[in-house]
């Protein structure tokens, strides 16, 4: 089980960017595949991209293709989410999350280990 902590949302105008860190505890923390995961108000959580124990592998929801990254550390325990090109419907509460095994999961229900989620505003 790894615990997650999220920091580096906040507010920020359209069109700006945020990066996004998720601080995992564990010492098999290559061995997860991570992803980020967002809910704004009124809507139910929904996936944002997810990335592989290597790195090598990552996904992205459409809404998000072409402006956000994710990506990892595996030496600093740490994975990532580059926001650019930020819109106000990008607006959330965002969750990194965890899970083993080789698969690639797009459902939240498919990842066992969450942070406490950083709210990002977009203002337009």
């Amino acid at each position: 089980q790894l615990q997650l902590v999220e920091s580096g949302g906040g507010l920020v105008q359209a069109g700006g960017s945020l990066r996004l860190s998720c601080a995992a505890s564990g010492r098999t923390f290559s061995m997860y595949n991570m992803a980020w995961f967002r809910q704004a108000p009124g809507k139910e959580r929904a996936f944002v991209a997810r990335i592989g124990g290597s790195g090598g592998s990552t996904s992205y929801a459409e809404p998000v293709k072409g402006r956000f990254t994710i990506s990892r550390d595996n030496a600093k325990n740490m994975a990532y989410l580059q926001m650019n090109s930020l819109k106000p419907e990008d607006t959330a509460v965002y969750y990194c999350a965890a899970t083993l095994g080789g698969g690639v999961y797009y459902s939240g229900g498919s990842y066992d280990d969450w942070g406490q989620g950083t709210q990002v505003t977009v203002s337009s």
